[in-house]
């Protein structure tokens, strides 16, 4: 958070909307800017006259190293070297930031249906107007069954997103909130709360859970979370709804199915 860049805003009485119209951007790339992201040079220079400051006094940090301004392409917040080292408030946080888009693809993600206070925040987000998209694999489906094989749980797989699915049924009278379920090959896991992604890469024979976790927020398009949110559409494209008693209703005649690499 650049908090200098912040209480200028508010003795200025500029609100991060009034900013970006007048300096004709997004008001996303300006909360990103007072989170601590450094503007470009040029809307440094407009900012700091906006509220009446020089450029050293909202980011000190210029004066003293030749930092990289703006950057671009790959913004990684964090790394876990496994997904059950990541700590449970970041999950929280995570799906608690949220105000228009949520995004879960796993094959069971139960460890997120076990828990309640992630189950409240999906349905309380769900209620505020975020899209909340939950996809889980086909029990009946080939590539779970391939996956089982592989970490050699067998059928265990399978029976986790049974179990996952009564535990999202809590979510089933929730407007806003919709499961799916998917039959495709799964690379990667993804959790998204808008553009911050928790990225679980998959390694063969590796249970989810010990696998690594990389936190990524996009930045701009074709940047490499951009790479995991089109992912995710074509997923969600190829699914099928679910009505939550472990069966997938029928698809829509003019569904598309995914056909993934």
């Amino acid at each position: 958070m650049n908090d200098l860049l912040r209480r200028a805003l508010a003795d200025a009485r500029l609100t991060e909307a009034g900013v970006a119209a007048r300096l004709g951007v997004d008001p996303k790339t300006v909360h990103r800017w007072v989170a601590g992201r450094v503007p470009y040079p040029r809307n440094r220079t407009r900012i700091a006259s906006l509220v009446g400051r020089d450029e050293a006094d909202l980011w000190p940090q210029l004066t003293v190293a030749n930092v990289q301004v703006e950057p671009s392409g790959i913004d990684i917040l964090a790394t876990y070297p496994h997904r059950w080292a990541v700590p449970r408030p970041v999950w929280h946080q995570l799906f608690q930031s949220a105000r228009e888009q949520i995004g879960i693809l796993a094959y069971a993600g139960l460890f997120l249906a076990e828990d309640t206070g992630i189950m409240r925040a999906l349905a309380d987000r769900a209620r505020d107007g975020v899209c909340v998209r939950i996809l889980l694999g086909d029990p009946e489906g080939t590539c779970v069954a391939e996956r089982g094989s592989d970490e050699g749980v067998g059928e265990s797989m399978a029976a986790k997103i049974r179990n996952a699915l009564v535990h999202y049924r809590a979510l089933r009278d929730v407007d806003g909130a919709e499961i799916r379920l998917h039959d495709t090959v799964l690379y990667n896991s993804i959790y998204r709360a808008d553009d911050d992604l928790l990225i679980n890469p998959h390694a063969y024979g590796i249970a989810a859970s010990h696998a690594p976790v990389l936190h990524l927020r996009r930045a701009e398009d074709g940047d490499v979370a951009s790479t995991y949110l089109e992912s995710f559409e074509r997923v969600w494209a190829g699914s099928q709804a679910c009505d939550l008693s472990c069966r997938p209703r029928p698809a829509d005649p003019g569904q598309a199915r995914n056909t993934g690499s």
